[in-house]
């Protein structure tokens, strides 16, 4: 069966793509809608961008107001922003949050409305161009057609699609990610790492996906706890800038599993970060997803180098598994009680968890039959 394959319009990547996105940036508009944070701004990474737009003659505006994990209410915020500056495109720079945030702003800037009522559409609007700046390496949001937004009304995470999310263009550039610090590494990373091995263990998985996968997961394991041991180390830094980008094109084209599925509701009911819940979940999850893939997790496991070629599938998925909470070790991920969590309050919230995530449809993409009952099965596990 034929399969369509999505990429952004253009990516520059590597050392001094910033500058070299300056004539793309030139060619967009006249005036940008930058949508960030201010830490960006503190960090002077701000700053680098205006330099490059002030030299190809594009006129700017800098909206800092994204908080954490874009809600609704950025997002209007946003939208009233860019309407009253008169920008005719975006440019996001910053991890997820900012580029989620950009997609929602430029959705809305041609059809107005209110971002919930796309919530279970697909948006088809076209939208102003958009750029996408990383300065983590994890959400690989600047290679899908994916955006989440928070519901502050109902307290879900909306999972909004539509080719036209699609950034026109991607520039990664690593020197962005060197500020992360260890936690914010280890859980963008870690969320790259699920990204890769729901994209490769997806019913929806595809040879060109499957491509971009496996060098995902592969560089992750490799320079992951590299890059969380020293944020200076310039190659571990961009691997894991490439990785992240892999893993979403992966991803984007495939889509996510299970643990997507239920990390959103633990991200939009208890705040925690996106990276942080998908981490805590790789165990159980995984564990449920393996009879259901062995041959596909026994390539992770070979690919990675926990198993060898003499190891049967289920030996090799085994030992990935094994490799995979080693990792998640390694780099001092918290469980729900050492993130705060509320053991009672957790459970009270289980039915509508469940119901959130099956509703969401990631955890059907999972190469294993999985019910609402064996959802909440796994939610508890995590205790």
């Amino acid at each position: 069966m034929a399969r369509e394959f999505i990429m952004p319009g253009h990516i520059i990547s590597g050392p001094g793509a910033l500058e070299q996105a300056g004539t793309w940036f030139a060619s967009f508009g006249k005036k940008a809608f930058i949508v960030t944070d201010q830490m960006m701004i503190q960090l002077g990474n701000c700053q680098k961008l205006e330099e490059v737009l002030k030299a190809h003659g594009v006129d700017y505006y800098i909206f800092s107001e994204i908080t954490g994990e874009p809600t609704d209410l950025m997002v209007k915020k946003g939208l009233a922003a860019y309407k009253e500056q008169s920008c005719d495109f975006l440019i996001a720079l910053g991890g997820g949050s900012a580029i989620d945030a950009m997609k929602a702003v430029a959705s809305l800037a041609e059809s107005g409305g209110e971002i919930s009522d796309y919530m279970g559409k697909e948006i088809q609007v076209k939208t102003p161009p958009m750029a996408a700046i990383p300065t983590t390496a994890g959400t690989g949001s600047e290679a899908t057609q994916f955006t989440i937004i928070t519901d502050t009304e109902k307290d879900i995470k909306m999972l909004l699609k539509g080719r036209v999310l699609m950034p026109d263009m991607a520039v990664i550039d690593a020197r962005f990610t060197m500020t992360a610090p260890p936690k914010i590494t280890a859980a963008t990373g870690l969320d790259a790492l699920c990204h890769g091995i729901e994209a490769y263990t997806s019913r929806k998985a595809q040879p060109m996906s499957d491509t971009f996968a496996l060098s995902a997961v592969k560089r992750i394991f490799r320079y992951l706890p590299k890059a969380y041991r020293d944020g200076k180390d310039q190659e571990a830094r961009e691997q894991m800038a490439l990785a992240a980008l892999e893993a979403g094109i992966a991803f984007n084209n495939s889509s996510v599993t299970v643990i997507h599925g239920m990390s959103r509701p633990i991200g939009a009911l208890f705040h925690v970060a996106h990276g942080l819940s998908n981490a805590m979940l790789m165990k159980e999850c995984l564990t449920f997803a393996l009879s259901g893939a062995k041959e596909r997790f026994g390539d992770l496991g070979r690919v990675v180098g926990v198993a060898s070629e003499n190891d049967t599938d289920a030996e090799a998925g085994r030992k990935f598994l094994a490799g995979v909470e080693a990792l998640v070790k390694e780099l001092d991920i918290p469980d729900l009680e050492g993130a705060g969590i509320q053991r009672e309050k957790f459970f009270e919230l289980i039915d509508k968890m469940a119901h959130d995530a099956m509703e969401s449809g990631s955890p059907q993409n999972t190469m294993r039959d999985i019910t609402e009952e064996e959802v909440k099965e796994i939610y508890k596990k995590l205790w």
